[in-house]
């Protein structure tokens, strides 16, 4: 068995290499959005490479679980796990939004482990309920998991997700909420105050967990709880750092939707070096 402080120093060095994938990608593509996507790399690698069962050679495993994408515009984060994790070689990265290649500017079925197109906001907790009844229909055991952004839960769509998740017993289906205090137009507090975020999802009848959404060994134990928890829908509220891991990226919001120059990206590679 491997030492458990080994197995987080692992992990926190493929989000290092997660990082760096990202930022080089949307350096070469010259669009996309790098914020989002770095603070949620933490999270989103520990769930592929500690967590969620899949096979690469074979995405349509019936026994996989799922992973939905609810922020779509974060894929590069996306793109470079599925990479890592041996869907497709990390040279398609370079073709990130270029015309005909299967990595697009927001998630479809043309990619390699994607199970449904995203992009437009408020809709993946639907997406990710439809499959988690779905295998409770099926009586398989997959687990299903959405990653949504504290902007996107603004949305009245989500809530009413929230409420049939919890009344039809979802305990398979974990929504994990990259909770970075920023959206497009500035400060989430600013623009729609979501707070409290863990007792509204309590009161929607989930199991919400809060942890500090860079700290591997809080992730790990946040989805093993999520794992054990029977009869509800599960949510952890990672708490982030927009542009996590690059110093002139972090908390500006600027970068939620704007790539890194070549000089820009240079810097960042060697901050992530």
């Amino acid at each position: 068995m491997q030492d458990p402080q080994n197995k987080i120093k692992e992990l926190e060095e493929k989000a290092r290499t997660v990082r760096r994938l990202i930022v080089q990608m949307l350096g070469k593509a010259g669009s996309g959005h790098p914020g989002g996507s770095l603070s949620a790399a933490d999270m989103i690698t520990v769930l592929y490479f500690a967590v969620m069962r899949y096979d690469p050679k074979n995405p349509s495993w019936p026994g996989r679980d799922r992973f939905h994408m609810s922020k779509g515009h974060c894929c590069p984060l996306w793109y470079a796990v599925l990479s890592e994790a041996g869907y497709f070689p990390q040279d398609k990265l370079w073709t990130l939004r270029k015309l005909g290649s299967i990595l697009q500017g927001h998630p479809d079925r043309r990619t390699p482990g994607v199970e449904v197109a995203s992009g437009s906001l408020g809709q993946g907790l639907s997406v990710a309920l439809g499959m988690s009844l779905a295998s409770k229909m099926d009586k398989n055991d997959s687990r299903v998991y959405v990653l949504l952004g504290d902007g996107e839960i603004q949305e009245g769509n989500i809530w009413e997700a929230a409420m049939a998740a919890a009344h039809y017993k979802c305990g398979n289906l974990c929504a994990i909420l990259d909770c970075n205090g920023f959206q497009i137009d500035g400060r989430t507090d600013a623009i729609m105050n979501l707070e409290p975020l863990a007792e509204k999802w309590r009161a929607f009848g989930w199991h919400a967990i809060e942890i500090d959404g860079h700290n591997i060994k809080e992730i790990i134990s946040a989805y093993r709880q999520a794992q054990n928890i029977k009869g509800k829908p599960s949510i952890i509220i990672g708490r982030t750092i927009k542009g996590k891991g690059v110093s002139f990226m972090e908390n500006v919001v600027d970068f939620h939707g704007r790539a890194p120059t070549k000089e820009e990206t240079d810097k960042a590679i060697g901050e992530l070096e």
